[in-house]
């Protein structure tokens, strides 16, 4: 017999809790285009391609973009697998303001400098059309900032071990004033114990842009 989890697993697969929330909340729907820059495996597009929205993804691993493509040409076969795309997020071939919604889940801590993150957010902001929703998930120092090693230019040692790009509040709130973005929610910060902090920051492109 086939448990409720079973099948809500089968529906949305592995998607991020904080981009499940965007879709309770009505912020995306079908019929918006949408760019998952950085797909990984696509776990976050399961239930996007189920339901036959306008899915596009890039990534800079091949085989990343390889499963992503198997899984959009099982779940949503009318999609043509050449908007799946092996590109890095701060350099893609999509036209200016193609999408209605871009996804950046657990990509942008990977920047290698301040240029590289700054690199990555104009690329996907130029994608991204007037009035659209930009979902970032991206490691910070909030909650972990007496843990956590400086080693320059924002890269930090984690209290996992792992080396990322960390930014704080001050830094995302200039980058959205840079960049010309509303906050939607407030910025929201989830403290893995021992481990990292994530941080949640959806804003909105100003429909005149």
């Amino acid at each position: 017999m086939t448990q409720p989890t079973d099948d809500l697993h089968r529906q949305f697969g592995d998607i991020d809790v904080y981009l499940f929330d965007q879709l309770l909340r009505g912020r995306i729907t079908t019929g918006m285009r949408v760019l998952d820059a950085g797909c990984g495996r696509g776990r976050n597009l399961v239930y996007l391609l189920r339901q036959g929205f306008d899915v596009s993804a890039t990534d800079a691993s091949a085989d990343a973009v390889a499963a992503t493509r198997a899984l959009a040409a099982e779940l949503s076969p009318q999609l043509s697998l050449d908007r799946f795309r092996v590109e890095p997020v701060e350099q893609t071939s999509f036209a200016d303001a193609s999408f209605d919604v871009v996804i950046s889940s657990a990509v942008m801590h990977f920047a290698r400098d301040d240029a590289h993150w700054w690199a990555m957010l104009r690329e996907m902001w130029r994608v991204l059309a007037p009035g659209g929703l930009f979902f970032a998930r991206l490691a910070t120092t909030i909650g972990h900032e007496a843990r956590v090693k400086p080693l320059g230019d924002r890269r930090f040692v984690m209290p996992d071990g792992d080396e990322r790009f960390l930014v704080d509040e001050d830094f995302v709130m200039t980058a959205t004033r840079e960049i010309g973005g509303t906050l939607v929610d407030p910025l929201k910060t989830s403290v893995v114990q021992d481990r990292r902090s994530m941080m949640t920051w959806v804003m909105r492109k100003r429909s005149s842009d």
